[in-house]
């Protein structure tokens, strides 16, 4: 029986690659010399740290952009909130989502069972197996859930005929 499975996962080399280009590029950018702009990665967070706000927005800026010429999809950033630590120097904590979580898996699921399509959706762990008899349908399931979960960057993996 014809199936695949449903998962959110960022290559995490590409993702250490895009940070360390980042690092580069704010040491040798002239707007950031002298300035206590800097990123770092630690697991799965991904920390920035500047003078003031606008400084974040412009490490974010380029972060996106190394993500996008690695071929990461930014839709794996979760943003956190602006706090200042000592003096007036901020940072933001970036963490890089990976898997599906139990109420995304969910909404695939129900997602899955509106579209009256006969296929059978099961969690399983932080994927989610989608099963079916026909492989359009299979396929249908796939085009359905790029449209419908447009804010999670979903990847199908593992499909088997």
């Amino acid at each position: 029986m014809p199936s695949f499975d449903t998962v959110c996962d960022p290559d995490m080399v590409e993702v250490k690659n895009a940070v360390e280009n980042t690092a580069k590029e704010i040491g040798a950018r002239f707007d950031f010399k002298g300035s206590s702009a800097a990123i770092e990665l630690k697991d799965k967070a991904i920390t920035l740290h500047g003078d003031a706000d606008f400084q974040l927005r412009q490490i974010e800026d380029i972060l996106h952009g190394k993500f996008t010429k690695r071929g990461v999809d930014v839709r794996f950033l979760d943003k956190g909130s602006v706090q200042k630590t000592g003096g007036d120097k901020v940072k933001q904590v970036f963490t890089v989502r990976s898997g599906i979580g139990t109420e995304d898996g969910k909404k695939i699921q129900k997602l899955i069972k509106e579209s009256k399509l006969k296929v059978q959706a099961a969690i399983q762990g932080d994927a989610v197996r989608v099963t079916g008899a026909k492989r359009d349908d299979l396929q249908a399931v796939m085009a359905t859930l790029r449209k419908e979960m447009a804010d999670l960057p979903l990847s199908f993996n593992n499909f088997r005929d």
